[in-house]
């Protein structure tokens, strides 16, 4: 056992003296110890259930004969964070999950993991974390909360930020506003549309990390308290067995996730995610692979933000399994699974599928995956839109740019009426680097999908979206401004072209007048703003872009001036 390292001998006295302060006696110092990273905290409703769950987690390792040991990590809520400075922290705070959880687990010499968590950055940073350490490992999530319900109509977080442009519109008063505001979250769970938390929950289960049904049933329910239990028990026999986690971190496990993931309609959040997870785990996966399997995937679960469905409505039709089941030999079948064999196994199981709910392969919502990946002269190293949540009429688009440098530009010209019908807007310098952290920004695209402009302009940024975004907004493209790409040389009145069935993104101007650009504009022109927290300033030296995952790379910098 790892833990050996720090309990065997009596040259480990001292440690085990410490080990027996916590509580522990000889029996419980002598059995495999696993760690219990839980992101627990009283202000995020996807984390303010896991002390409970946590509980069950730890009884399922003592049954199966560990002994657990509990630490926490921090969990920023994307919603709370939203449209204010503090959103620059969302993306860089999975660095500080991925290494708080390496460092732990180092530090302590665990003999395994269960990776307790929900919400995007945060479940995404620990898994980065355990594929560090290649420990026997487990992933329990929170699962999601339970549909809002306001006079018979169902609801989630995403109605409360697009019912903001219609009170400013004067559509709606702010006591009916109150009203959604007090019914939509109604409780513990990530929000429950397919919005990044739960798309990450639904890939990871279809990765094989964690057990069927785990990325689908309510925060608040046995389902849940029982797959919590059973990973308890589990990670304790893979300690015994020595199966690690990288083994489960192969290619055909990564592409499971992503095909899933774009069956649900997921959030373009999965494909940083997926690819600085892989960067991680040592496998070769990258924006090739994100094409061709979005090529290929159809869409066959109709779910919010686009649609109507949410994740409780998902799981009542079969959940993931049935989802899986459903896509058959689409998916890499022989990927193993953490309770043992493959998902050929999960396949072979009878899941009852509700067809209103998660459509026949033959018959999908759409014929291509919810990610599409773009390029062009304005994004030669890719940008990223998620084309079933696009107005049909949008899929193909040519506008003129009104351009800004920052989110907060953005939103005081859509609510100034400033943006017309048939625009383009690009938000620029708000990428890994240049934002820095690369902040989500629903409110801008809230303000277009629940006003007057829904399905009448587009968005194009070096930043990105949440996973309550619908509508033709592509993010992600790279290189990002403060790189010097092609962004940041677009200027008002220029046309662009948007062809997403084509994946296409082009800045109608000439190869020659897109070089003279170029010479005009240099990467360091724009200071970026750290907002006086040193941890950005690290972090806009040393993160890579979009088109990597924005991973941090130790072994050089970027360039530029801070």
């Amino acid at each position: 056992m790892r833990s050996d390292k720090v309990k065997k001998g009596p040259e480990r006295a001292p440690h085990r003296s410490l080990m027996r302060a916590t509580g522990l006696d000889g029996s419980d110092i002598d059995k495999p110890i696993i760690g219990v990273a839980n992101s627990y905290n009283e202000f995020v409703p996807g984390h303010i259930h896991l002390d409970d769950l946590a509980e069950v987690v730890k009884r399922g390792i003592t049954h199966g004969g560990g002994t657990p040991v509990e630490f926490n990590t921090i969990a920023v809520d994307d919603g709370i964070a939203m449209g204010h400075e503090g959103m620059f922290a969302s993306l860089p705070s999975r660095e500080v999950i991925a290494d708080s959880v390496e460092l732990q687990g180092f530090a302590h010499q665990f003999d395994g993991l269960v990776l307790l968590a929900s919400c995007d950055k945060i479940l995404p940073g620990m898994l980065m974390g355990a594929a560090r350490l290649d420990l026997p490992t487990v992933v329990v999530t929170g699962g999601p909360m339970e549909t809002g319900c306001f006079q018979g109509e169902a609801m989630d977080l995403s109605t409360v930020f697009e019912s903001v442009p219609r009170v400013k519109q004067g559509d709606m008063d702010e006591e009916e506003l109150l009203d959604i505001e007090k019914n939509a979250c109604p409780g513990a769970g990530s929000c429950a549309g397919m919005f990044t938390a739960n798309t990450m929950g639904a890939v990871v289960e279809s990765m094989g990390l964690c057990f069927p049904f785990g990325g689908t049933a309510l925060a608040r329910s046995t389902r849940r308290n029982n797959i919590a239990h059973e990973s308890g028990q589990k990670v304790v026999n893979l300690a015994k067995e020595d199966r690690c986690m990288n083994e489960l971190l192969e290619l055909e496990s990564l592409r499971n996730g992503l095909k899933v993931g774009m069956a649900l309609g997921g959030s373009t959040n999965m494909v940083l995610h997926l690819l600085a997870l892989a960067n991680e785990a040592g496998v070769e996966f990258n924006l090739g692979d994100v094409d061709e399997v979005g090529q290929k995937t159809p869409h066959l679960v109709d779910m919010s933000p686009a649609g109507p469905n949410r994740v409780g409505d998902l799981h009542e039709a079969g959940g993931i399994p049935a989802v899986m089941k459903t896509m058959g030999r689409q998916l890499e079948e022989k990927a193993p699974v953490v309770e043992g064999g493959t998902v050929e196994d999960r396949l072979k199981k009878e899941y009852e599928v509700d067809r209103e709910v998660i459509r026949e392969f033959s018959e999908p919502f759409h014929t291509k995956g919810s990610i599409a990946v773009l390029t062009g002269n304005l994004a030669p190293g890719g940008g990223i839109v998620k084309r079933t949540a696009v107005d049909e009429t949008m899929l193909n688009h040519e506008g003129t740019a009104k351009v800004f440098d920052s989110e907060e530009e953005t939103v005081r010209a859509i609510d100034s009426g400033k943006i017309e019908p048939g625009n383009v807007i690009v938000i620029r310098y708000e990428g890994p680097k240049g934002g820095p952290g690369m902040r989500e920004m629903l409110t801008p695209t809230s303000r277009i999908s629940g006003g007057n402009l829904a399905g009448k302009v587009a968005l194009i940024t070096d930043g990105r979206f949440s996973g309550a975004t619908r509508g033709a907004a592509i993010g992600h493209v790279a290189p990002e401004a403060a790189s010097g790409g092609p962004i940041s040389c677009v200027k008002d009145g220029d046309s662009i072209e948007i062809d997403i069935p084509k994946r296409k993104l082009e800045l109608k101007l000439s190869e020659e007048e897109l070089k003279e650009r170029k010479s005009e504009v240099s990467p360091t022109s724009k200071k970026v703003n750290t907002h006086g927290r040193k941890f950005l300033a690290r972090y806009s030296k040393l993160v890579s872009g979009a088109d990597k995952g924005a991973i941090m790379d130790s072994g050089k910098t970027n360039g530029g001036d801070l």
